[in-house]
């Protein structure tokens, strides 16, 4: 999972954020907590992975 989760200064205010996306850790969070499934994030974000789900959730 190295190098999946990555922080850039000038990127979303610092905050980490998947690998070449401006989707932050915390935004996986929250559609997890709000009920979305790993399946329907990766219908609605098709460049994310499966690895990509699980290392903001190891990440947390």
């Amino acid at each position: 999972m190295a190098n999946i989760i990555t922080i850039e200064p000038g990127k979303r205010g610092g905050k980490p954020c998947i690998r070449g996306t401006r989707i932050m850790v915390y935004d996986v969070l929250e559609y997890l907590a709000s009920g979305m499934s790993d399946e329907e994030i990766l219908d609605n974000f098709p460049y994310l992975t499966q690895e990509d789900i699980w290392a903001c959730v190891s990440f947390s």
